[in-house]
Protein backbone atom coordinates (compact mmCIF):
# COMPACT_ATOMS: atom_id res chain seq x y z
CA UNK A 1 0.00 0.00 0.00
CA UNK A 2 1.34 3.42 -0.98
CA UNK A 3 0.55 6.18 1.52
CA UNK A 4 1.25 9.79 0.57
CA UNK A 5 1.63 12.53 3.16
CA UNK A 6 1.01 15.64 1.12
CA UNK A 7 2.34 19.15 1.83
CA UNK A 8 3.70 18.48 5.34
CA UNK A 9 6.44 20.60 6.89
CA UNK A 10 9.33 18.33 7.83
CA UNK A 11 10.86 18.74 11.29
CA UNK A 12 14.11 16.79 11.53
CA UNK A 13 17.44 18.61 12.03
CA UNK A 14 19.28 15.54 10.70
CA UNK A 15 17.37 15.62 7.41
CA UNK A 16 18.27 17.55 4.28
CA UNK A 17 14.55 18.38 4.11
CA UNK A 18 14.36 20.06 7.54
CA UNK A 19 11.76 22.86 7.65
CA UNK A 20 10.77 22.25 4.01
CA UNK A 21 7.24 21.53 2.83
CA UNK A 22 7.28 18.21 0.96
CA UNK A 23 5.23 15.24 -0.24
CA UNK A 24 6.40 12.02 1.42
CA UNK A 25 5.56 8.62 -0.06
CA UNK A 26 5.64 5.60 2.25
CA UNK A 27 5.48 1.99 1.06
CA UNK A 28 6.20 -1.27 2.89
CA UNK A 29 7.44 0.54 5.95
CA UNK A 30 9.97 2.71 4.12
CA UNK A 31 10.16 6.27 2.86
CA UNK A 32 10.44 5.73 -0.89
CA UNK A 33 10.18 9.31 -2.14
CA UNK A 34 10.37 12.87 -0.83
CA UNK A 35 9.48 15.46 -3.41
CA UNK A 36 7.60 18.62 -4.26
CA UNK A 37 5.98 16.93 -7.27
CA UNK A 38 2.59 15.27 -7.35
CA UNK A 39 2.67 11.52 -6.66
CA UNK A 40 0.04 8.83 -7.12
CA UNK A 41 -0.82 6.79 -4.02
CA UNK A 42 -3.44 4.42 -2.61
CA UNK A 43 -4.06 6.69 0.37
CA UNK A 44 -3.42 10.44 0.52
CA UNK A 45 -3.20 12.39 3.78
CA UNK A 46 -3.72 16.09 3.15
CA UNK A 47 -1.18 17.56 5.57
CA UNK A 48 -1.23 21.27 4.82
CA UNK A 49 -0.38 23.11 8.05
CA UNK A 50 0.85 19.88 9.69
CA UNK A 51 4.32 18.90 10.88
CA UNK A 52 5.97 15.58 10.02
CA UNK A 53 8.76 14.60 12.41
CA UNK A 54 10.60 11.46 13.35
CA UNK A 55 8.46 9.38 15.68
CA UNK A 56 7.87 10.72 19.17
CA UNK A 57 9.25 8.78 22.13
CA UNK A 58 7.93 9.12 25.69
CA UNK A 59 10.64 8.94 28.35
CA UNK A 60 8.76 7.46 31.29
CA UNK A 61 5.30 5.98 30.71
CA UNK A 62 3.63 4.10 33.54
CA UNK A 63 2.17 0.78 32.38
CA UNK A 64 0.75 -1.52 35.04
CA UNK A 65 1.61 -4.74 33.22
CA UNK A 66 2.44 -7.13 34.86
CA UNK A 67 0.44 -7.07 38.06
CA UNK A 68 -1.58 -3.86 37.68
CA UNK A 69 -3.14 -4.54 34.28
CA UNK A 70 -6.49 -3.13 35.39
CA UNK A 71 -4.87 0.35 35.25
CA UNK A 72 -3.05 -0.14 31.93
CA UNK A 73 -1.65 -3.13 30.05
CA UNK A 74 0.94 -3.34 27.28
CA UNK A 75 -1.71 -3.49 24.56
CA UNK A 76 -3.79 -0.53 25.78
CA UNK A 77 -0.66 1.54 26.41
CA UNK A 78 0.47 0.88 22.85
CA UNK A 79 -2.89 1.91 21.42
CA UNK A 80 -3.03 5.08 23.52
CA UNK A 81 0.54 5.94 22.59
CA UNK A 82 -0.03 5.46 18.85
CA UNK A 83 -3.16 7.61 18.82
CA UNK A 84 -1.22 10.24 20.77
CA UNK A 85 1.62 10.38 18.26
CA UNK A 86 4.20 8.14 19.92
CA UNK A 87 6.06 5.39 18.10
CA UNK A 88 8.09 4.37 21.17
CA UNK A 89 7.52 4.52 24.91
CA UNK A 90 9.95 3.99 27.76
CA UNK A 91 8.25 2.06 30.53
CA UNK A 92 8.72 2.75 34.24
CA UNK A 93 9.72 -0.24 36.41
CA UNK A 94 6.91 0.15 38.99
CA UNK A 95 5.10 -3.09 38.13
CA UNK A 96 4.29 -6.20 40.18
CA UNK A 97 6.78 -7.79 40.13
CA UNK A 98 9.15 -4.87 39.67
CA UNK A 99 11.30 -4.83 36.52
CA UNK A 100 14.34 -6.18 38.34
CA UNK A 101 15.40 -9.28 36.40
CA UNK A 102 15.77 -10.38 32.79
CA UNK A 103 12.44 -12.23 33.03
CA UNK A 104 10.51 -8.98 33.50
CA UNK A 105 12.54 -7.25 30.79
CA UNK A 106 11.87 -10.09 28.35
CA UNK A 107 8.15 -10.10 29.20
CA UNK A 108 7.94 -6.45 28.15
CA UNK A 109 10.12 -6.58 25.03
CA UNK A 110 9.11 -9.94 23.54
CA UNK A 111 6.23 -8.45 21.55
CA UNK A 112 8.18 -5.59 19.98
CA UNK A 113 8.72 -7.38 16.65
CA UNK A 114 4.97 -7.23 16.05
CA UNK A 115 4.19 -3.87 17.63
CA UNK A 116 3.64 -0.51 16.03
CA UNK A 117 4.73 1.19 19.26
CA UNK A 118 8.01 -0.15 20.60
CA UNK A 119 8.14 -0.54 24.39
CA UNK A 120 11.52 -0.09 26.08
CA UNK A 121 11.78 -1.09 29.76
CA UNK A 122 13.61 0.88 32.43
CA UNK A 123 15.26 -1.43 34.94
CA UNK A 124 14.78 -0.88 38.66
CA UNK A 125 17.71 0.53 40.62
CA UNK A 126 16.64 -1.23 43.83
CA UNK A 127 14.74 -4.42 44.54
CA UNK A 128 10.98 -3.76 44.65
CA UNK A 129 11.82 -0.05 44.24
CA UNK A 130 12.30 -0.01 48.02
CA UNK A 131 15.56 1.93 47.95
CA UNK A 132 17.47 -0.55 50.08
CA UNK A 133 19.26 -3.14 47.91
CA UNK A 134 20.70 -2.74 44.41
CA UNK A 135 19.49 -4.84 41.49
CA UNK A 136 21.84 -6.61 39.07
CA UNK A 137 21.94 -3.67 36.69
CA UNK A 138 24.63 -5.16 34.43
CA UNK A 139 22.39 -8.18 33.77
CA UNK A 140 19.37 -5.95 33.25
CA UNK A 141 21.30 -3.86 30.75
CA UNK A 142 22.40 -6.97 28.86
CA UNK A 143 18.75 -8.11 28.75
CA UNK A 144 17.54 -4.87 27.19
CA UNK A 145 16.85 -2.33 29.93
CA UNK A 146 17.54 1.09 28.40
CA UNK A 147 18.06 3.04 31.66
CA UNK A 148 17.77 2.60 35.43
CA UNK A 149 15.37 4.21 37.88
CA UNK A 150 13.01 3.54 40.73
CA UNK A 151 10.44 5.24 38.54
CA UNK A 152 7.67 6.94 40.47
CA UNK A 153 9.71 6.61 43.65
CA UNK A 154 12.88 8.56 44.39
CA UNK A 155 16.18 6.87 45.14
CA UNK A 156 15.99 8.25 48.67
CA UNK A 157 18.97 6.39 50.13
CA UNK A 158 22.08 8.56 49.63
CA UNK A 159 24.48 5.62 49.72
CA UNK A 160 22.40 3.71 47.16
CA UNK A 161 22.33 6.72 44.83
CA UNK A 162 26.11 7.14 45.06
CA UNK A 163 26.76 3.44 44.47
CA UNK A 164 24.34 3.47 41.52
CA UNK A 165 26.16 6.35 39.83
CA UNK A 166 29.45 4.50 40.30
CA UNK A 167 28.09 1.10 39.26
CA UNK A 168 26.47 2.36 36.06
CA UNK A 169 29.75 3.80 34.83
CA UNK A 170 30.86 0.24 34.03
CA UNK A 171 28.66 0.40 30.91
CA UNK A 172 27.90 4.15 30.71
CA UNK A 173 24.35 3.54 31.92
CA UNK A 174 21.86 6.31 32.62
CA UNK A 175 20.41 6.83 36.10
CA UNK A 176 16.98 8.49 36.07
CA UNK A 177 15.78 9.84 39.39
CA UNK A 178 12.55 11.47 40.50
CA UNK A 179 13.94 14.01 43.00
CA UNK A 180 11.80 14.15 46.11
CA UNK A 181 12.42 14.23 49.84
CA UNK A 182 9.76 11.74 50.86
CA UNK A 183 9.76 12.83 54.51
CA UNK A 184 9.09 16.49 53.69
CA UNK A 185 6.30 15.42 51.33
CA UNK A 186 4.80 12.88 53.73
CA UNK A 187 0.97 12.98 53.57
CA UNK A 188 1.16 15.93 51.14
CA UNK A 189 -1.72 16.42 48.72
CA UNK A 190 -0.82 19.47 46.59
CA UNK A 191 1.72 22.29 46.28
CA UNK A 192 2.38 24.02 49.58
CA UNK A 193 1.31 27.65 49.31
CA UNK A 194 -1.59 30.05 49.49
CA UNK A 195 -4.00 27.70 47.71
CA UNK A 196 -3.22 24.69 49.91
CA UNK A 197 -3.88 26.88 52.96
CA UNK A 198 -7.21 28.09 51.56
CA UNK A 199 -8.26 24.53 50.70
CA UNK A 200 -7.05 23.10 54.00
CA UNK A 201 -4.87 20.48 52.31
CA UNK A 202 -1.44 19.30 53.49
CA UNK A 203 1.15 20.87 51.25
CA UNK A 204 4.09 19.43 49.33
CA UNK A 205 6.77 22.11 49.64
CA UNK A 206 9.07 22.95 46.75
CA UNK A 207 12.03 22.52 49.08
CA UNK A 208 11.31 18.76 49.05
CA UNK A 209 12.31 18.81 45.37
CA UNK A 210 15.04 21.43 45.69
CA UNK A 211 16.92 19.60 48.44
CA UNK A 212 16.80 16.31 46.54
CA UNK A 213 18.09 17.97 43.36
CA UNK A 214 20.90 19.67 45.26
CA UNK A 215 21.92 16.42 46.96
CA UNK A 216 21.97 14.47 43.71
CA UNK A 217 24.01 17.12 41.91
CA UNK A 218 26.60 17.08 44.69
CA UNK A 219 26.84 13.30 44.48
CA UNK A 220 27.11 13.42 40.69
CA UNK A 221 30.01 15.89 40.96
CA UNK A 222 31.69 13.59 43.49
CA UNK A 223 31.22 10.28 41.69
CA UNK A 224 30.83 11.07 38.00
CA UNK A 225 28.36 9.16 35.86
CA UNK A 226 25.21 10.12 33.96
CA UNK A 227 22.15 11.46 35.79
CA UNK A 228 18.74 12.50 34.50
CA UNK A 229 16.05 14.16 36.63
CA UNK A 230 12.46 13.25 35.79
CA UNK A 231 9.42 15.50 36.26
CA UNK A 232 11.08 18.64 37.65
CA UNK A 233 8.60 21.31 38.73
CA UNK A 234 10.21 24.07 40.78
CA UNK A 235 12.04 27.21 39.66
CA UNK A 236 14.90 26.71 42.12
CA UNK A 237 15.43 23.09 41.05
CA UNK A 238 15.81 24.30 37.48
CA UNK A 239 18.31 26.96 38.58
CA UNK A 240 20.36 24.24 40.29
CA UNK A 241 20.34 22.15 37.12
CA UNK A 242 21.27 25.18 35.01
CA UNK A 243 24.26 25.93 37.24
CA UNK A 244 25.36 22.28 37.26
CA UNK A 245 25.29 22.16 33.46
CA UNK A 246 27.58 25.19 33.33
CA UNK A 247 30.04 23.15 35.40
CA UNK A 248 29.89 20.50 32.64
CA UNK A 249 28.32 17.82 34.81
CA UNK A 250 26.71 15.02 32.79
CA UNK A 251 23.21 16.02 33.83
CA UNK A 252 19.89 16.25 31.99
CA UNK A 253 16.25 16.66 32.99
CA UNK A 254 12.66 16.51 31.80
CA UNK A 255 9.25 17.84 32.71
CA UNK A 256 5.79 16.49 31.99
CA UNK A 257 4.33 18.83 29.36
CA UNK A 258 1.29 19.73 31.45
CA UNK A 259 3.50 20.98 34.30
CA UNK A 260 4.40 24.12 32.35
CA UNK A 261 0.75 24.90 31.60
CA UNK A 262 -1.32 24.06 34.71
CA UNK A 263 -1.07 25.70 38.12
CA UNK A 264 -2.39 24.85 41.58
CA UNK A 265 -5.39 27.19 41.32
CA UNK A 266 -7.06 24.41 39.29
CA UNK A 267 -7.49 22.41 42.50
CA UNK A 268 -10.04 24.79 43.99
CA UNK A 269 -12.87 22.39 43.08
CA UNK A 270 -10.98 19.40 44.53
CA UNK A 271 -10.84 17.70 41.12
CA UNK A 272 -8.66 14.64 41.76
CA UNK A 273 -7.72 14.50 38.06
CA UNK A 274 -5.40 17.41 38.80
CA UNK A 275 -3.75 15.59 41.71
CA UNK A 276 -0.24 14.74 40.49
CA UNK A 277 3.27 14.26 41.88
CA UNK A 278 5.16 16.52 41.66
CA UNK A 279 2.15 18.72 42.29
CA UNK A 280 0.95 21.54 40.07
CA UNK A 281 2.97 24.54 41.20
CA UNK A 282 2.45 28.32 41.17
CA UNK A 283 2.50 30.69 38.21
CA UNK A 284 6.11 31.76 38.89
CA UNK A 285 7.24 28.14 38.58
CA UNK A 286 5.35 27.74 35.31
CA UNK A 287 7.16 30.80 33.95
CA UNK A 288 10.46 29.24 35.04
CA UNK A 289 9.63 26.00 33.25
CA UNK A 290 8.87 27.89 30.04
CA UNK A 291 12.20 29.70 30.39
CA UNK A 292 13.92 26.35 30.94
CA UNK A 293 12.41 24.99 27.74
CA UNK A 294 13.57 28.06 25.84
CA UNK A 295 17.17 28.08 27.04
CA UNK A 296 17.71 24.32 26.87
CA UNK A 297 17.93 23.66 30.61
CA UNK A 298 15.03 21.24 30.12
CA UNK A 299 16.22 18.58 27.70
CA UNK A 300 13.16 16.37 27.29
CA UNK A 301 9.37 16.67 27.33
CA UNK A 302 7.33 13.71 28.55
CA UNK A 303 3.64 12.89 28.81
CA UNK A 304 3.74 12.04 32.53
CA UNK A 305 1.20 9.31 31.68
CA UNK A 306 0.07 7.69 34.95
CA UNK A 307 -3.22 5.79 34.64
CA UNK A 308 -5.31 5.13 37.73
CA UNK A 309 -8.49 3.05 37.94
CA UNK A 310 -11.76 4.68 38.98
CA UNK A 311 -11.57 3.28 42.52
CA UNK A 312 -8.24 5.10 42.98
CA UNK A 313 -9.49 8.48 41.74
CA UNK A 314 -13.20 8.88 42.51
CA UNK A 315 -12.55 9.47 46.20
CA UNK A 316 -12.15 12.32 48.64
CA UNK A 317 -9.12 14.32 47.57
CA UNK A 318 -6.99 13.19 50.52
CA UNK A 319 -7.47 9.53 49.61
CA UNK A 320 -7.12 9.72 45.80
CA UNK A 321 -3.97 8.50 44.08
CA UNK A 322 -1.71 10.78 42.07
CA UNK A 323 -1.67 10.79 38.28
CA UNK A 324 -3.02 11.88 34.90
CA UNK A 325 -3.39 9.90 31.67
CA UNK A 326 -1.74 11.99 29.00
CA UNK A 327 -0.46 10.00 26.03
CA UNK A 328 -3.35 10.99 23.77
CA UNK A 329 -3.57 14.60 24.95
CA UNK A 330 0.18 15.34 24.93
CA UNK A 331 -0.04 16.82 21.42
CA UNK A 332 -2.41 19.52 22.63
CA UNK A 333 0.11 20.57 25.27
CA UNK A 334 2.86 20.61 22.66
CA UNK A 335 0.67 22.95 20.62
CA UNK A 336 0.03 25.19 23.66
CA UNK A 337 3.73 25.33 24.54
CA UNK A 338 4.56 26.33 20.95
CA UNK A 339 3.05 29.74 21.75
CA UNK A 340 6.10 30.35 23.96
CA UNK A 341 8.82 28.07 22.52
CA UNK A 342 9.67 27.26 18.91
CA UNK A 343 7.69 24.16 17.97
CA UNK A 344 10.65 22.51 16.23
CA UNK A 345 12.75 22.89 19.38
CA UNK A 346 9.94 21.27 21.36
CA UNK A 347 9.74 18.38 18.89
CA UNK A 348 13.47 17.75 19.32
CA UNK A 349 12.79 17.25 23.04
CA UNK A 350 10.42 14.38 22.27
CA UNK A 351 12.32 12.82 19.36
CA UNK A 352 16.08 13.21 19.12
CA UNK A 353 17.21 14.09 22.65
CA UNK A 354 15.57 11.20 24.55
CA UNK A 355 16.96 8.71 22.04
CA UNK A 356 20.46 10.15 22.46
CA UNK A 357 20.19 9.79 26.23
CA UNK A 358 19.09 6.17 25.93
CA UNK A 359 21.51 5.36 23.08
CA UNK A 360 18.64 4.24 20.87
CA UNK A 361 18.79 4.48 17.06
CA UNK A 362 17.80 7.93 15.84
CA UNK A 363 15.56 7.73 12.75
CA UNK A 364 15.69 10.37 10.05
CA UNK A 365 13.43 11.57 7.27
CA UNK A 366 15.27 10.70 4.05
CA UNK A 367 14.50 8.52 1.07
CA UNK A 368 15.05 4.77 1.57
CA UNK A 369 15.00 5.12 5.36
CA UNK A 370 12.64 3.13 7.54
CA UNK A 371 9.50 5.10 8.31
CA UNK A 372 9.48 6.01 12.00
CA UNK A 373 7.27 9.07 11.78
CA UNK A 374 4.72 11.23 13.58
CA UNK A 375 2.32 13.57 11.79
CA UNK A 376 1.14 16.39 14.04
CA UNK A 377 -1.60 18.95 13.44
CA UNK A 378 -0.96 21.85 15.86
CA UNK A 379 -4.16 23.74 15.05
CA UNK A 380 -6.79 21.00 14.93
CA UNK A 381 -9.65 21.34 17.39
CA UNK A 382 -11.08 18.13 18.79
CA UNK A 383 -12.81 16.63 21.83
CA UNK A 384 -11.16 13.90 23.90
CA UNK A 385 -14.12 11.58 24.51
CA UNK A 386 -14.55 8.31 26.35
CA UNK A 387 -15.08 6.68 22.95
CA UNK A 388 -11.76 7.95 21.63
CA UNK A 389 -9.86 7.16 24.84
CA UNK A 390 -7.58 4.15 24.27
CA UNK A 391 -6.30 3.90 27.83
CA UNK A 392 -7.90 1.50 30.29
CA UNK A 393 -8.18 4.39 32.75
CA UNK A 394 -10.10 7.66 32.61
CA UNK A 395 -8.17 9.94 35.00
CA UNK A 396 -7.88 12.89 32.63
CA UNK A 397 -8.93 16.49 33.32
CA UNK A 398 -9.45 16.88 29.55
CA UNK A 399 -11.95 14.05 29.11
CA UNK A 400 -15.06 15.43 27.43
CA UNK A 401 -13.42 18.78 26.75
CA UNK A 402 -12.38 20.54 23.58
CA UNK A 403 -8.62 20.91 23.05
CA UNK A 404 -6.34 22.09 20.23
CA UNK A 405 -3.47 20.06 18.75
CA UNK A 406 -3.71 16.45 17.62
CA UNK A 407 -1.57 13.59 16.38
CA UNK A 408 -2.85 12.55 12.94
CA UNK A 409 -0.73 9.53 12.02
CA UNK A 410 2.23 7.41 13.11
CA UNK A 411 4.39 5.01 11.13
CA UNK A 412 6.83 2.49 12.60
CA UNK A 413 7.96 -1.10 12.24
CA UNK A 414 6.16 -1.44 8.86
CA UNK A 415 2.87 -0.60 10.60
CA UNK A 416 0.83 2.57 10.90
CA UNK A 417 -2.06 4.29 12.61
CA UNK A 418 -4.02 7.11 11.02
CA UNK A 419 -6.68 9.33 12.53
CA UNK A 420 -10.04 8.44 11.01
Amino acid sequence: MKILIQSATISDPNSSHHLKKKNILIQNGRIVEITSKKIAADKVIEAEGMILSTGWIDLGTFVGDPGLEYKEDLDSAGKAAASGGFTEIVMLPNTVPTVQSKNEVNYITKGNDNRLVQIHPIGAVTLKNAGEELTEMIDLNASGAVAFSDGLKPVWNTDILLKSLQYLQKFDGLLINHPEDIWLNMFGQMNEGKNSTILGLKGMPKIAEDLAVGRDIELLGYSGGRLHFSRLSSAKALDLVRAAKKKKLNLTCDIAAYQALLDDSLLEDFDTNYKVNPPLREKADLDALIAGLKDGTIDVLTSGHLPQDTESKVLEFDHADFGIINLQTFASQLASLSKYVDVHDLITKVTMTPRKLLKLPIPTIEEDERANLTLFSPNEKWVFTEESNRSKSKNSPWLGKGIVGKAKAVFNNSKHWMDA
